[in-house]
């Protein structure tokens, strides 16, 4: 029974020994192994020592440094994307900001504080925030100095787009330092400019104030003055500076205010060498009111001895001796043939407030003194204009009215081309204001 079981082993160890030996080619190897005659079953070879190699060693330490690195890679990865988030928010403002029209809005939701309105401000706000980015770029390139040294890579791609976007906000932030800057500075031009024109302007009105109340009595205006005769003497008169030229064609216009009986007296009159009387207004007596051109009379339908102010025009033009008579901006009455085609004549004298005898002349520098007091003005007097030409209606209305005032070409109510003699005064006078009052 030994014998065949011995047999039997050898059996099987040959046929072992050349499927083995067939297997050989294939990359796998049997092995035969003796087996006591004794023995009940198939010896099983013991396990060998699972013993810590070097190199296995070595590979453990690099699975576990790899695992560690791939965490701290995650982490930074994700604070990396933190940052891009944060920059990308606060390139859109800055591009939302340089995109305004130039005044300052308030954002209420912005990382990187609220847009101060001082611009001083708003530059140290920007500088602070690009130092704390490049503070933060040099902290990832740290943390890229110890991936590099650990072994692990550093996202280059990650890298470069933190530095694009970087370079990107850092062009932003310098471009509108810029702007402020050049905002600044403009303003401040435009500040002196405007304090130096304002300067220039208070220095203006306070020299005009200075000749105004200098020139002009501290009148007001030029023209805001009244004529006051209140005695009827043959010495208190106004004497214009100015003379006429010859005319074809006039307007003269006055403000009147007189409560005298009989007859206001001698508004005006206007004499030349050889014609006392070239152009005269005059009420005496119980007459009315005439115009007197070269000796030559009209009577005009006016009323103005009421003691209140009135706007008086007379019109008249040398074409058929043509007249208008005007009282308070309406047309009273009209005539003709008022000396027909006489011109004018020039260089003579105009007086206010009395007539001027034909005994004056031709000493034409003698005046004052020789006047009829039977046909002085008693009163207050204004606003005395004359045009070499007739006027409009709408023109007279509108001066009646006091929504316009024209001075006359020929001859403008002035104080300084106002002369006063024998205790005639000159005073501040606001015809509207007191028309209105008196009515």
């Amino acid at each position: 029974m030994n014998s065949f079981q011995l047999g039997v082993i050898c059996l099987y160890a040959l046929a072992f020994g050349r499927l083995a030996y067939g297997q050989a080619e294939k990359g796998e190897r049997f092995l035969c192994t003796v087996i006591p005659i004794g023995s009940d079953s198939c010896p099983v070879p013991p396990e060998p020592l699972q013993t810590s190699s070097a190199q296995e060693e070595e590979l453990r330490n690099t699975v576990m440094q790899l695992r560690e690195t791939i965490l701290q890679q995650k982490e930074t990865i994700v604070n990396h994307l933190g940052t891009i988030k944060e920059l990308t928010s606060k390139l859109t403002l800055c591009e939302s900001a340089s995109d305004d029209s130039g005044s300052w809005r308030k954002i209420k939701q912005d990382t990187m504080d609220d847009v101060p309105r001082d611009p001083n401000d708003t530059v140290y706000n920007l500088g602070k925030t690009m130092q704390t980015l490049k503070d933060r770029l040099e902290n990832l390139e740290q943390q890229q100095m110890r991936a590099n040294v650990s072994g692990a890579s550093f996202p280059n791609e990650l890298r470069d787009l933190l530095q694009s976007r970087l370079g990107d906000l850092e062009s932003q932030l310098l471009k509108k330092v810029n702007e402020l800057e050049e905002e600044k500075s403009q303003l401040y031009n435009e500040t002196t400019a405007h304090r130096q024109q304002t300067e220039n302007t208070l220095s203006a009105l306070m020299n005009r104030i200075k000749e105004l109340e200098k020139g002009n009595n501290g009148f007001r205006s030029p023209e805001n003055f009244k004529l006051s005769l209140p005695l009827r003497t043959n010495y208190l008169f106004g004497r214009v500076k100015k003379s006429l030229p010859e005319m074809y064609a006039f307007t003269v216009c006055m403000w009147l205010k007189s409560s005298s009986s009989p007859g206001i007296g001698t508004p005006f009159s206007y004499g030349v060498p050889g014609q006392a009387n070239e152009i005269v207004l005059i009420e005496w007596g119980n007459n009315p009111i005439e115009l007197l051109i070269n000796d030559k009379v009209a009577r005009l339908p006016l009323s103005v001895n009421d003691g209140r102010w009135h706007h008086i025009c007379i019109t008249w033009t040398t074409r058929d001796g043509l007249w208008e008579a005007y009282q308070d901006g309406q047309r009273v009455g009209t005539g003709e043939n008022l000396a027909p085609w006489h011109p004018i004549k020039p260089d003579g004298v105009i007086i206010l407030g009395q007539e001027q005898a034909c005994r004056l002349w031709p000493q034409q520098d003698i005046v004052g003194g020789r006047f009829d007091a039977t046909q002085a003005f008693v009163g207050e007097l204004s606003h005395f204009n004359i045009w070499d030409r007739v006027l409009r209606p709408q023109d007279v209305l509108g001066m009646a009215n006091c929504t316009s005032y024209m001075p006359g070409n020929m001859v403008a109510w002035a104080d300084s081309d106002v002369e006063v003699f024998g205790g005639a005064t000159k005073s501040p006078a606001e015809l509207c204001e007191d028309r209105l009052f008196s009515s």
